[in-house]
């Protein structure tokens, strides 16, 4: 089943359910997706499409969360928390710490990076890899701890 077919299910499941923030959340999601593959002239979006979608709608929430704990705004914290979790459901299980600090550290030896003023190329061999199952921050912050 495609990620549209998944989201129009779950969002006539909402609507019976009167789910009002999983409903909005699904569309805000769906027009997303239908907008890049418009963007893009496609009638349908690939696999790898839709998870830069999610994972770009994804990182607007986390971003937006910070800045609105920051400002002291709780009740719309509460309310991108709960959006957090039903973008969730749609992208791929997360890596462990574990995991990506394993990836990171094959990518380096890959590379044959060895200086921080080589993040860059195994930043761009790293990505790909992990795309849509790991925090591009925490990928960040692994390499450099790597190449330091």
């Amino acid at each position: 089943m495609s990620l549209l077919e998944r989201l129009n299910k779950n969002m006539v499941q909402a609507m019976k359910n009167k789910e009002k923030d999983k409903l909005m959340t699904i569309r805000m999601l769906k027009s997303s997706l239908q907008n890049e593959a418009f963007k893009l002239g496609k009638q349908e979006l690939s696999e790898e499409e839709e998870l830069t979608v999610l994972s770009r709608e994804m990182k607007q929430r986390k971003d937006s969360l910070q800045e609105f704990e920051n400002a002291g705004r709780d009740d719309l914290v509460e309310k991108l928390r709960m959006e957090i979790t039903y973008v969730e459901a749609y992208l791929p299980k997360q890596l462990s710490e574990e995991e990506l600090t394993t990836i990171v550290k094959e990518t380096i030896a890959e590379t044959g990076a060895s200086t921080k003023a080589e993040m860059g190329r195994v930043m761009a061999a790293i990505m790909p890899k992990v795309k849509g199952k790991a925090d591009g921050s925490l990928v960040n912050k692994l390499v450099q701890q790597h190449l330091s």
